[in-house]
């Protein structure tokens, strides 16, 4: 498989991981935006941590943007589950700022993964 289709699935990949995340925190916290219920501290948001890594092991060539991608789909979960876009920006900058964590164990993960094979 060449390089374009393999990051192919792995955006398509860390897209349908990161709405089924964020929408079933949604639904199960009852809000619109995960981040407001104290779930997403303990459960969510660690589990995309996790999944950012495991991106990253599974798709080492320059994993960050998988790990990006999957934290940024909290912006269309809480737009569609109702949130407005007076917020917008700052939403931007906070799934930003909360991608960092699993940016950098994606980033290990790739490397640990290029290392080994």
């Amino acid at each position: 498989m060449d390089n374009a289709c393999r990051s192919w699935i792995a955006f398509g990949s860390a897209c349908l991981l990161g709405l089924a995340l964020w929408t079933a925190a949604a639904r199960f916290s009852k809000r619109i935006e995960p981040w407001d219920s104290p779930d997403y501290w303990a459960i969510a948001y660690p589990v995309a941590i996790a999944m950012c890594g495991g991106l990253g092991f599974a798709f080492p060539d320059r994993p960050w943007r998988w790990a990006l991608t999957l934290m940024l789909m909290q912006l269309p979960v809480m737009i569609l589950g109702g949130s407005g876009f007076g917020l917008l920006p700052l939403g931007l900058v906070l799934a930003a700022v909360l991608a960092l964590p699993g940016l950098g164990l994606a980033h290990m993960c790739g490397a640990a993964r290029r290392n080994l094979f």
